[in-house]
């Protein structure tokens, strides 16, 4: 069935319109965005096949654009370009939010922010948030690659870059690719390690979140800190 055999009030386009966005599936949200199917298969129901293929929006908002190359009906440039660009904007629209408010006021969107940069990577990425003195976003840099230890990941590097940002406060966080989130001994190891360091410049850690595909865990909130 294409959008046009569907009453006016049921095609997403006029819904979105008549009743607010809240009101459309993820499916249908995917669908305006793609606005066209295949041959032989509409685009409602090629947007639930597309959302099917990552395992629901979360795994699709951290597709890459060689993800997406892979299904049918995305292999050319134009919607591809397009999603990958929703995508980004979403990035742009959290590190935004945490630049302007504390972080500990969005504790849900560190996560979201850090999840949608690392969370599909198929290496661990050790990355860092740097903060000012209200506890708002002044960058985040991915320092380190391959597989966490505390000989692999530097105390000193991490302390140079607090110091050019004149940071007063850091996240930290990394992805665990294997999907499970919770901290593994060297995890714990290496927070202590860099706290311990950082604290002799007077930066504090405020958190180590660990994200894996569509999830996130914050040692903060496990009172693991």
């Amino acid at each position: 069935m294409t959008l046009k055999d569907l009453p006016p009030d049921a095609r997403p386009r006029e819904k979105l319109l008549a009743r607010g966005a809240g009101a459309l599936s993820d499916a249908e949200l995917l669908a305006l965005l793609l606005r066209t199917g295949t041959a032989g298969r509409g685009v409602l129901q090629m947007a639930q096949e597309v959302l099917d293929s990552f395992g629901g929006l979360a795994g699709l908002l951290h597709a890459s654009a060689d993800d997406l190359k892979r299904i049918k009906g995305l292999g050319g440039s134009a919607k591809r370009a397009e999603l990958v660009a929703v995508l980004e904007l979403a990035r742009r629209a959290l590190a935004e939010q945490l630049r302007t408010q504390p972080v500990f006021e969005t504790p849900g969107a560190v996560k979201d922010y850090v999840q949608l940069q690392l969370g599909q990577r198929p290496h661990e990425v050790f990355a860092v948030l740097f903060l000012d003195s209200q506890h708002r976003l002044i960058a985040l840099e991915e320092l380190f690659r391959g597989t966490l230890s505390q000989t692999s990941v530097y105390p000193r590097e991490v302390a140079l870059r607090a110091l050019h940002h004149h940071a007063a406060a850091v996240v930290l966080t990394h992805n665990h690719p294997s999907g499970s989130v919770q901290p593994s001994r060297a995890d714990e190891v290496l927070t202590q390690t860099l706290k311990t360091a950082l604290g002799l410049l007077d930066v504090r850690v405020l958190d180590h979140v660990i994200v894996g595909p569509g999830q996130a865990l914050s040692m903060a909130e496990q009172g693991a800190l």
